[in-house]
């Protein structure tokens, strides 16, 4: 029988690959310095050398716009893999071990839950000051208690199964089970988490950095250029156009390929189940 195709995976997938490249493409190369300003090119309109135009500076909007959304790249990455990595670890402790390590550390793990992710990442930033890696620190402890919840209910559902058993029998030790027997079987789960929480973290960053809190001038993201742009909407609608598709892009892109990957991992555990 012919597999249906998984469009979400596809479509997601090409957006998020032509996205990647964009953005990683300003590492190397941007048609413009995106911090150099021009006073003759004020809100200049679409040009062959300046193809998104140019801002209330006369500076040019697409360099500005790769070189910010790489920004927002940077920021949501590092936030995903702090969120994802302490979360893994304190779910899988908590959920294999279970006892007072579960108690204490869930305990603490849902006082931090009870709060939105970007309530906590205002009063961190408020704290400690705003810029790059503030945001970054503070958005990645806000993640983990949600990651740390997913892997913990996993822990639970496979430690008291038989294969467990039977290494455990086998004398494998808590840490081999746990990093090598169990933790693979959550990615089914953990993968589009991840992916959903890349694109909160694009949202959040963007939010912060919009509301003046995040990413500082003269580095350009975004939301940072959704702010920018606020003022001078009518007379200059590109300054807000450019970085709203691309951040737009950036999440429906991830948003298909999370539901899409959601749903290839789950039909591919239902088939390995049923060849056993």
């Amino acid at each position: 029988m012919k597999k249906p195709k998984n469009y979400n995976l596809i479509i997601g997938g090409s957006i998020t690959a032509i996205m990647l490249i964009f953005m990683l493409t300003g590492i190397f190369f941007t048609p413009h310095d995106p911090n150099t300003m021009d006073g003759g090119l004020k809100f200049a309109g679409a040009s062959f050398t300046h193809p998104f135009g140019n801002d209330n500076f006369g500076r040019d909007l697409l360099s500005r716009v790769m070189t910010g959304s790489l920004t927002t790249l940077y920021v949501a990455a590092l936030t995903v893999l702090i969120g994802t990595f302490f979360g893994v670890v304190i779910g899988a402790l908590t959920g294999y071990f279970g006892g007072i390590i579960d108690e204490v550390l869930m305990r603490i793990n849902d006082t931090v839950f009870a709060f939105p992710s970007i309530l906590l990442a205002l009063v961190f930033v408020s704290i400690f000051g705003s810029g790059r890696n503030n945001v970054i620190l503070a958005l990645g402890i806000a993640f983990v208690p949600s990651f740390a919840r997913i892997v913990r209910g996993e822990f639970l559902k496979y430690k008291k199964m038989d294969y467990i058993t039977s290494a455990r029998l086998a004398g494998a030790g808590n840490l081999r089970i746990m990093f090598f027997h169990i933790l693979p079987n959550t990615f089914t789960v953990l993968l589009p988490a991840v992916l959903i929480g890349f694109n909160n973290a694009v949202l959040a960053e963007a939010g912060m950095s919009y509301l003046g809190i995040g990413v500082q001038p003269p580095d350009p993201s975004l939301g940072r250029m959704l702010s920018e742009a606020q003022p001078f909407l009518f007379r200059a609608p590109a300054m807000a156009l450019a970085p709203g598709i691309v951040l737009i892009l950036i999440i429906l892109g991830f948003s298909l390929l999370s539901d899409g990957s959601m749903k290839s991992l789950s039909a591919q555990s239902l088939q390995n189940r049923g060849n056993k």
